[in-house]
């Protein structure tokens, strides 16, 4: 059962806007503030609140540079997010995000970020920018395509993360509430590397185009489904690309890896809102390390 539909049960969604979602002290925005320091170079810190074991989750280490080139370009809505992860980020310490505007367009903006620590480079990203409700330029809209949302029983019929066993401290569930469905065998080890369910901030922060990008890093690895909770599981590059703005509320998710090969796999995931659109598609390159 998923929550889309009037005959699905569909749960009531509460209208936020910009100007309320600003008054709050939403967690997520205070500890991925960035601040600028000269033309193209900005101040942050990055928290342990967002940990797995002793490392700050890559969607998180990540929204800080995502953040400071928006500051920067005219468009409002990350479209296509690429980070490539050199080096794990360092909780409760500072970082400098250093960053270039390739083109500054009408249309769409596009933006490199690295984010240092200690003197040394954490994570390289290339980003595009648009507006995601703009209107057209008069052509005709061909027929929609999209991912239809996949069925999920609600998010109270769903493990809550914190319950999973891991092998490691999960400080992230303190800031996301993510709430993992059912396994179609009933949750022992299958033979499908896939893991779904859905996703929000844990203070109900409402979510919008750059907290995709964090929500497609949010799930345990789908490789866990086959092997169990095996290792470290280190993200090497992460492409995310934002399709549309949410409604508030959750957002489901589906992750499946279909090639696994040398300690490297791929991980493809959909992301869908409360009204069962799709608004986010993900692929990331990661490294399987066996205990």
């Amino acid at each position: 059962m998923s929550l889309t539909g009037r005959s699905r049960g569909r749960l009531p969604i509460p209208r936020i806007g910009w100007q309320t979602r600003r008054m709050k002290n939403w967690q997520y925005d205070t500890e991925t503030a960035v601040s600028e320091v000269s033309t193209g170079r900005w101040s942050t810190r990055i928290s342990s609140a967002w940990n797995i074991g002793t490392t700050p989750n890559g969607g998180y280490v990540a929204a800080s540079g995502l953040r400071a080139m928006g500051r920067q370009v005219d468009q409002p809505d990350p479209v296509s997010v690429t980070t490539y992860y050199l080096r794990p980020g360092l909780g409760d310490q500072p970082g400098d995000v250093s960053l270039e505007i390739i083109r500054a367009g009408r249309r769409t903006s596009s933006a490199t970020a690295s984010l240092h620590q200690q003197g040394k480079e954490r994570l390289r990203m290339v980003a595009a920018f648009a507006d995601l409700e703009a209107p057209g330029d008069g052509e005709p809209t061909p027929p929609a395509l999209s991912i239809p949302m996949i069925d999920l029983p609600p998010p109270d019929a769903c493990r809550s993360r914190t319950t999973v066993e891991q092998g490691v401290d999960v400080a992230i569930t303190s800031r996301l509430d993510v709430r993992l469905a059912p396994a179609p065998n009933g949750g022992a080890i299958d033979e499908r590397a896939e893991v779904a369910g859905w996703v929000r901030f844990a203070d109900n922060r409402p979510p919008d185009a750059e907290a995709l990008v964090l929500f497609a890093d949010a799930f345990p690895p789908s490789v866990f489904a086959v092997f169990g909770s095996v290792g470290w599981v280190p993200t090497l590059e992460l492409t995310v690309h934002v399709r549309r703005r949410p409604v508030a509320g959750w957002i489901a998710a589906r992750f499946r890896t279909r090639d696994l090969a040398n300690g490297l796999f791929v991980e493809d995931g959909e992301l869908w809102d409360e009204s069962g659109n799709l608004v986010a598609q993900s692929r990331q390159l990661a490294m399987l390390l066996r205990k």
